[in-house]
């Protein structure tokens, strides 16, 4: 969606700070040359302040080489020779929910590197590229993704890149849920994940090659209120994205099937775009909604890649697995603090409603 331009302050959050401060203060290269540079004005060697940044550069390098060396393993990886380079014009993309939203945008995208993309959702995708092809699917329901798929392979190959993206929330109580709205809920956010592998993984198996995106929620991680039935489905999506990265690494013997997991916060889009996120200076600080755009960065950054990942976006999302270990008092003062269980209040419903609420 469009925004007004705004003054640069406006746009001053958290994850611009970590951003800066990642290639600054915690950065190895620029560190390294703190001592330096005093060395140069004479401080001799022994001096406190070349030891302690001495010590930290030490403790950034094994750090990072920590992190940098966990990535090789979960990816089968070398520590001297990079995967080969990821060859856009050769790929098949299957996008879910890729009319509206992250989904168009990520198809538009890649349509512009001459990705040949199939779009699977209920509308179609306004569109003037001519490699994005259509495929009119509900994906809650096995059959139509068997019809599609069928389609899919017939018309344009194996598909390389599957984008599980499609999702849906109704912002109700528990107790105000119908049958069809947990239905809807589960069908779209978690079971079409099945059917969509079901269909596809088996061809990326066999051939050792691949790539699954699953975008899942913030929500999948941290329970509020009004949103049980979609913080449950997201949930499910976490823990089937492990299991999965372990069914090809030790069943399957196809670990360069790779697996990315995306955990975003709450981003400019019709889904949400009804709910009263908190608008305080502090709020979008700390907890900023991001831009489809930034959503669709990340993904292909980690089709680029080519390793298996999880994607925490905002940066704080990345506290949220903590935020289970923490003392019940400081957990509620989290709770209270971020407006997390009122925000859905007076949430009205602007995508995929269904017949039955039309109607109303």
């Amino acid at each position: 969606m469009d925004r007004e331009p705004t003054p640069v302050f406006d746009n001053l959050d958290l994850d611009l700070v970590i951003k800066v401060l990642s290639h600054t203060l915690f950065g190895p290269f620029f560190v390294f040359f703190i001592p330096v540079f005093y060395i140069f004005q004479g401080v001799p060697y022994t001096a406190p302040i070349i030891k302690y940044f001495g010590a930290y550069f030490v403790f950034l390098c094994i750090f990072w080489a920590v992190k940098w060396c966990s990535r090789l393993w979960r990816n089968q990886g070398s520590l001297l020779f990079a995967p080969l380079r990821f060859d856009w014009g050769e790929q098949v993309v299957v996008i879910t929910g890729g009319s509206s939203g992250v989904g168009e945008l990520l198809a538009n995208t890649l349509a512009v590197r001459n990705v040949t993309v199939a779009v699977l959702d209920i509308k179609p995708i306004v569109t003037e590229n001519y490699n994005i092809n259509y495929y009119k699917c509900d994906v809650s329901k096995w059959e139509e993704v068997e019809a599609a798929a069928k389609k899919i392979k017939e018309e344009l190959g194996d598909p390389t890149v599957l984008v599980n993206n499609a999702g849906v929330v109704q912002g109700k109580l528990i107790t105000d849920l119908t049958p069809q709205d947990v239905q809807q809920t589960f069908g779209v956010n978690t079971l079409s994940h099945f059917w969509t592998l079901k269909a596809f993984l088996p061809a990326m198996i066999t051939k050792n090659q691949g790539h699954i995106i699953t975008v899942s929620s913030n929500m999948g991680i941290s329970g509020v209120a009004q949103m049980t039935d979609y913080c449950a489905s997201k949930a499910a999506l976490n823990n089937m994205h492990e299991s999965l990265r372990y069914e090809l690494d030790k069943l399957h013997k196809a670990p360069s099937v790779r697996t990315t997991l995306v955990c975003p916060g709450r981003v400019e889009t019709a889904l949400f775009s009804k709910m009263d996120y908190p608008e305080s200076a502090l709020h979008k600080f700390l907890m900023p909604t991001i831009p489809p755009i930034t959503v669709v960065k990340s993904i292909i950054q980690a089709l680029d890649d080519q390793h298996s990942q999880t994607i925490y976006l905002p940066f704080y999302v990345h506290g949220l697995p903590y935020l289970q270990h923490l003392p019940s008092f400081l957990r509620d003062f989290v709770q209270w603090a971020s407006n997390a269980d009122y925000t859905m209040k007076n949430f009205v419903k602007m995508s995929g409603r269904r017949e039955d609420e039309k109607a109303q």
